[in-house]
This record gives C-alpha cells, structure tokens and sequence, in this order.
C-alpha cells in the first residue's frame, strides 16, 4: 500500500491483510517448489517405454565415476539422456516461461484473466512461426538465411510482439485496461492469426504439413539439443529479466499515477514487460507448439497461497510452472502408450474447469 511520510513523500509498504504478513510463506512455498521440481525432473526421465527406474536414474547421476556402472544399461542411457533429457529441459524451460508470461501480464493488466493463449498472445507467435516453415525458403529465404536456427523463435517472437502490442493499445485508454476490451479484443486478433496461419497451412507442401501438425495441440516430443541451443537463450533471457520486473508489476497493482509516483517510469516498464513476455512466448511455440492454460492456473493458483506481491509470485510461478508441464507431458507419454497424447489436450483438460472457476469466483457464484 502506500504511505505519505512525514516530508510529504510517498512510499510503498507491504499491503495489511488479515492473513498477516505471507513473505514467509512465499519463502517456504519456493522452496518446497524447488524440491517439487527436482522430483518431477526424476520422474519425468524414469517415465516411458523403457524400463530404467528413477532410483537407478538417480543412482547413475550419484555414481557415474563406475562405481555403479551398471545403474543404467547402455540402451537406457541413451534413452534417458539423449531423448528424455533434451525433453525434460525444454519442457522445464517452456513450463517456467509460460506461467511467468502469464504472471507479467496479469500484473500488467491488473487482471487475473489475462493469459498469453486466451488473448491471442499464442496465435500471433504461432503464426511468425508457421510463416517461416511455409515460407522460409521462398519470400523468407533472406530472413531463414541470415538468422539461422534463430530465425523460427525470432518469428514467433515478432508474431507475438505485434499481438501484445496490438492488445494493449485497443484495450487501454487513460491507463486503464478494459477486462472485457482486452478478452474480446484477444479473441479477434487470435482468430485474425489463426486465419492467416490457416492460408499458409493451404499453400504449404506435403513435407511442411507433416512438420504443422506439430503445432495443431502442442508437444515437446520433437525436443533437441539444437532446439534448446536455438530457443533457450532467448527464454533463459526473458526470465532473468522477470526478478527485476517484480517492482514494478507491485506498483502497477496500485494504479498508473501511484507508480510513478514512486519512480517508476511507467510508459518504458510497461514496453519491457510486453517485450519479455512476447520473447518467451514466442520462443516457446516456436518448439512446442501451442500449449494453453499454463499461464493462467499457475500464477492464480499461487496467488491464493503466498500473496501477490511479484518478487515471491513471479519465482514461484517458474518452479509450478515447469513442474506442472513436466507432469502434463509425463502423462500425454504414459496414458495411452504406446501412443502419445498431444500436452496441449492435458492442459486443456485440467486448465478450461479452472477457468471457469475463476470467472464464477470473480462473479460472487463461488465463496471458496
């Protein structure tokens, strides 16, 4: 909250609620997260086809000096570290970069609706993406050329960029942003990307087809090395930017003029906000395809146990995130083996109930 003091300045304090100061709470809540995560990273490579175990997943880390050579069988290695691992990183990377997206936007909306799927943030991305896949060795030959393995996150980012840009400025007007503007507007320009990524999807070949289907509900199973070494950088620098977005995103909650009242030069924030989010959202479907709901269940479902306040929330929001993307894709891989379920049906299945839920909470239906 803010308090004049005495000189007529204005400061920021930690809001009074009844529940009490949550700061310790937060801190236990991270720290219970980051044991969580290494859990289900454990299960996650012990899960599948093969039979390797997690306790001898974790008894060939502990001992790889030869001392319990035979923890893993050589098929099994090559399984879990050249299959299973390259997956698990880039499903904790997306995981994180979701549900912290979804954190920032929420603070920057200051609206727990706002989810970089539901308001088309997704689609604009998909589209940059499916754009070079379609076109990346015709009329963006120049562009594929020059970027590289880069060139895909690099499209999907610029698609996503566009679609935030485009939904803040409809949405917004005198520093406030319509909730009902902004999920209408989110729903028009997903709809407008989805329907020009729907004419590339009708030019596109029979090899290019096969490679968009990829992206029709999302997956990590085409995860590799050289995906991670072409989208990580980008989301591993979009989420060392959010720590220091927390101050900020605190301020916002009390209003335009209150935040820069206490320094924070809000038009420039509010632009590094959009740009970190569209970075990581955009990197993420360009290897995952489209994944909904993560960023909108985690930082809600966090938000109800450690507060709001963003220095604790956005962290937390990393660790649940990958956590719960990890666990979705653990089952897409087991549920109906051998087959695979696309991730994009398990986060739907668990996100769209809760999505409700908080539209009939918002509404008074719910008191819990």
């Amino acid at each position: 909250m803010v308090e004049r003091s005495a000189d007529g300045v204005l400061t920021m304090t930690a809001a009074r609620n009844p529940d009490g100061d949550r700061s310790g709470r937060a801190r236990l809540a991270i720290l219970s997260l980051c044991v969580v995560l290494a859990v289900t990273v454990l299960f996650s490579l012990a899960s599948g086809a093969s039979d390797a175990s997690a306790v001898a997943v974790l008894r060939d880390w502990l001992f790889q000096s030869g001392l319990q050579a035979d923890a893993l069988s050589a098929r099994d290695r090559i399984i879990v570290y050249d299959i299973r691992l390259p997956r698990v990183v880039l499903g904790v990377l997306i995981g994180a970069a979701l549900a912290v997206s979804g954190a920032v936007m929420q603070g920057l909306f200051r609206n727990p609706l706002a989810d970089p799927g539901i308001v088309g943030v997704s689609s604009g991305a998909s589209l940059g993406a499916v754009a070079i896949i379609v076109l990346g060795g015709t009329a963006l030959a120049p562009f594929t050329a020059a970027l590289g393995i880069y060139a895909l996150p690099l499209a999907a980012f610029g698609g996503g960029l566009a679609v935030t840009l485009l939904l803040y400025r409809v949405s917004t007007r005198r520093g406030q942003t319509s909730i009902a503007t902004m999920l209408l507007a989110g729903i028009a320009l997903g709809a407008m990307a989805m329907a020009f990524t729907g004419m590339l999807i009708f030019i596109a070949d029979d090899r290019q087809l096969r490679d968009l289907t990829f992206w029709s509900l999302g997956s990590l199973a085409g995860a590799t090395w050289g995906k991670i070494a072409a989208a990580g950088p980008i989301i591993a620098a979009a989420l060392a930017a959010a720590p220091f977005l927390a101050r900020g995103l605190n301020a916002l909650a009390l209003g335009e003029a209150a935040a820069s009242h206490l320094g924070v030069p809000v038009q420039r924030f509010k632009y590094a906000a959009i740009v970190a989010v569209s970075a990581s959202v955009g990197a993420s479907v360009a290897m995952s395809g489209g994944i909904g709901f993560v960023g909108i269940v985690v930082p809600h479902l966090l938000r109800l146990v450690i507060g709001p306040d963003n220095r604790y929330l956005l962290p937390a929001s990393a660790l649940l995130g990958a956590s719960l993307l990890l666990l979705a894709d653990a089952v897409s891989r087991t549920i109906v083996a051998p087959a695979e379920l696309p991730i994009g049906i398990v986060t739907a299945a668990v996100g769209a109930p809760f999505f409700l839920w908080i539209l009939l909470r918002k509404r008074g239906l719910i008191d819990l």
